[in-house]
């Protein structure tokens, strides 16, 4: 769904794009209203979390799970879109969605976040390449697969048997980023630091660590890689 989602944008996008491009004078001419662009990103980065509970949210599963055979950090890599207007020369002003995968352990145990919202930065440089500073708003959602590394758990108290635990937590977020990016006529391409911090209730089963205003884990920096289309 999250993919035909962002094919429908792109698409519905890129004509307003290259329509704009086409028709540009080449100078702002003190307008307000400057351009039109947007586009696609896949993304690469390091997520962690203070421990391997706090990462994970493990409904049922409690105690039950040896934590230093569990991990609190990986890899995760995903992809995005964009679309933003440009004012005066030196202000984005866009929306965007991104979804992002962080595969753990090897059993099909994984940290999947979407989010989406409005972002603003400034920009600056020479010539076709600009500088650009800047910070996303808005919300998304974490979901936590767990599937244990030694096979099922059983519960001696009970003789429950877990197989796997998931939970979904929703989330307010900011993103500060950092980015660079050129313009080569009709296309562009940005490279852009980002550091998601999502906050939001994490529940009873969250890990005791939690202590600074519901501040949610994993998190980290990703860097984002994106082809752009239109006035940059």
């Amino acid at each position: 769904m999250r993919k035909r989602l962002l094919t429908i944008i792109c698409l519905a996008v890129l004509p307003l794009c290259l329509l704009q491009a086409k028709d540009d004078d080449g100078g702002s001419g003190g307008k307000v209203f400057t351009g039109i662009s947007g586009g696609v990103s896949v993304h690469g980065g390091y997520l962690f979390a203070m421990s391997p509970d706090q990462l994970f949210s493990n409904t049922g599963l409690g105690n039950l799970v040896k934590e230093e055979n569990l991990k609190k950090s990986g890899f995760c890599y995903g992809f995005g879109a964009q679309l933003r207007v440009h004012l005066i020369d030196h202000i984005h002003l866009g929306a965007e969605v991104n979804q992002s995968n962080m595969p753990l352990m090897g059993t099909g145990s994984n940290v999947t976040s979407a989010w989406g919202g409005a972002f603003a930065d400034l920009y600056g440089g020479f010539g076709k390449t600009k500088l650009l500073v800047g910070l996303g708003i808005g919300g998304g959602q974490t979901k936590r697969l767990f599937v244990p590394t030694d096979g099922d758990v059983v519960d001696p108290a009970t003789e429950t048997t877990y197989n796997s635990s998931y939970t979904k937590t929703p989330f307010f977020y900011l993103d500060p980023y950092v980015g660079l990016e050129t313009d080569f006529g009709l296309l562009g391409f940005q490279i852009k630091i980002d550091y998601l911090l999502p906050f939001g209730n994490p529940g009873s089963n969250l890990a005791k660590n939690v202590t600074w205003s519901n501040f949610l884990a994993p998190s980290g920096p990703r860097v984002h890689l994106a082809l752009l289309f239109g006035k940059l």
